[in-house]
């Protein structure tokens, strides 16, 4: 630094100084360019420093803007995000390649900025002690974990008939809420978000809460804050390098201060303390009553040290807070956009009501009779295909330096799974802007599956919900359209059908239905 600064003092004297400083930027940018790793994936020209930022934010819907990328530059795509390197794969066969046939290689994470230093251990700024499900860095911990977390959901009903009654009961509490709208124009957001999220809490918890609950308030506003969070200015400038971290912006604030999700994860964390306190303190090992005592349970088991390190209340707490931010707005979403479909598609709501009421009547549904409502699941699928909820996945990292299609992928590289170029192949998917259930169905009007539907993604990071979310969905879905006709209030515009991301899920822009009780 002395010499540089030397060197542009003399250049005041001995020469023309802009010259001299338009010099020295571009040789920090030839510099910076030539630090680059060798031999990456091919990608759309990118600004100096910012990277393809510019364009990104241009977008209307990233991931539709991806997928038009890589009919020019390929499934293997490099975008760059300041400094920081992003590998786009895109296509079903290239995804299943990395996440399946190379599982081990494309499997672990790369923490987004500001998540990184309270996701793990205080001391660390990368995967290798983040701890949760979601997040943490592929390997044997990670397993064992994962592996815990599987087990006891299926220990609480997950995939078997015994969680039916709790979707049922929160089924019936949707219901009332949406009668207690006498058929007036309604915001289904937060209804269905509090139905999503009680059945969780029964699982986590033990218990339901009344929708106007303080405690359960609390944890639904957490949830908004921190599901629908985006990048700060401050994280868009650390992108781009990380000095830009002692950056002044104002007010006594600087790049590097904590945005307003990252503090509304850290009360999040502090409200898990709370629950997990409140569990140890009635806590009977021989009366396990849901997900925190079995964790509790577990850290009394004679084990070795590196497995107790695996079972600390830091692992706990940040498992729940997977379990919630993961397994809410997803299937809440979903359900919206669905109702949505069925509002601007009336003769396929009628289908659905006529399949409904000649299968069930009047009685509640099961998830086993998901195969007697085959046209009714075919278009749950429709709208997990045309809609894919997460359609960037979370961002995948290699395990290590590696290669994929003959390109180099760096281990510290952002890798981004575009679902949704998948989805909306016409190769796999004719018509995929159209909305068709009929695709998922057989010559025989049987529900017919299709290996390229992978809204939970694949690989060894599937969604760890993905059986919950199933149950959930066929469950509310058809318990809401037995009991109701959906339908645009009226003079109202067509909603738009086009989604954005909020934070990384593809939401519908706001709108109201109508709600009238049949027969």
């Amino acid at each position: 630094m002395s010499i540089l600064l030397g060197v542009v003092t003399a250049a005041g004297t001995y020469a023309d100084l802009p010259t001299l400083l338009l010099a020295v930027c571009a040789c920090l940018l030839t510099y910076l360019y030539l630090q680059r790793p060798r031999n990456l994936p091919p990608g759309p020209r990118g600004w100096p420093l910012v990277g393809n930022l510019p364009t990104m934010a241009k977008s209307d819907f990233l991931p539709a803007t991806f997928t038009e990328l890589s009919k020019q530059y390929g499934d293997v795509m490099t975008i760059w995000a300041g400094r920081d390197t992003n590998i786009v794969l895109s296509g079903y066969e290239t995804i299943r390649t990395a996440l399946v046939k190379r599982a081990e290689d494309f499997s672990s994470r790369r923490l987004p900025p500001g998540i990184a230093d309270i996701r793990g251990d205080a001391t660390t700024k990368d995967t290798e002690t983040a701890k949760g499900v979601l997040f943490a860095a592929y390997g044997p911990e990670w397993k064992h974990q994962r592996k815990f977390a599987l087990m006891t959901l299926r220990d609480f009903g997950v995939g078997k008939r015994s969680l039916e009654g709790k979707i049922s009961e929160e089924a019936n509490a949707l219901v009332q809420e949406i009668l207690s709208q006498n058929g007036q124009p309604f915001d289904l957001k937060v209804i269905a978000q509090n139905g999503v999220s009680n059945i969780i809490c029964s699982i986590v918890f033990g218990h339901r809460f009344e929708y106007g609950d303080p405690d359960f308030l609390r944890l639904m506003s957490l949830l908004n804050t921190v599901v629908e969070a985006r990048p700060s200015v401050g994280d868009r400038l650390i992108m781009i390098h990380p000095v830009f971290r002692h950056l002044p912006l104002g007010n006594g604030r600087f790049a590097g201060k904590r945005s307003k999700g990252v503090e509304m994860l850290l009360t999040f964390q502090e409200f898990c303390k709370e629950q997990i306190e409140n569990h140890r303190q009635t806590f009977d090992p021989n009366d396990i009553r849901d997900f925190i005592d079995a964790f509790l349970l577990e850290q009394q088991r004679p084990q070795d040290e590196k497995a107790r390190e695996n079972f600390t209340d830091k692992q706990l707490q940040e498992v729940l807070i997977d379990l919630f931010t993961a397994g809410t707005e997803t299937t809440a979403t979903t359900i919206r956009w669905a109702l949505l479909y069925m509002m601007v598609n009336p003769e396929i709501q009628e289908k659905v009501h006529q399949e409904i009421d000649s299968v069930l009547g009047q009685s509640p549904p099961s998830y086993a009779q998901r195969n007697l409502l085959p046209y009714t699941a075919a278009t749950i699928a429709e709208v997990q295909r045309i809609k894919p909820i997460v359609p960037l996945s979370v961002p995948h990292a290699a395990s290590s330096d590696t290669t994929l299609n003959g390109y180099n992928i760096p281990q510290e590289a952002r890798i981004m799974v575009n679902l949704w170029s998948v989805h909306m192949d016409p190769e796999l998917f004719p018509e995929p802007g159209s909305f068709r259930p009929e695709r998922f169905l057989d010559q025989d009007g049987n529900f017919a599956k299709h290996e390229a539907l992978i809204p939970f993604s694949i690989g060894h990071r599937i969604c760890l919900g993905e059986q919950l979310a199933k149950m959930e969905l066929f469950m509310l879905f058809v318990s809401l359209m037995q009991r109701f006709t959906f339908h645009l209030p009226e003079g109202a515009p067509k909603p738009s059908m086009v989604g954005k991301l909020g934070g990384i899920i593809n939401v519908p822009f706001p709108f109201e239905l109508c709600a009238v009780p049949r027969g």
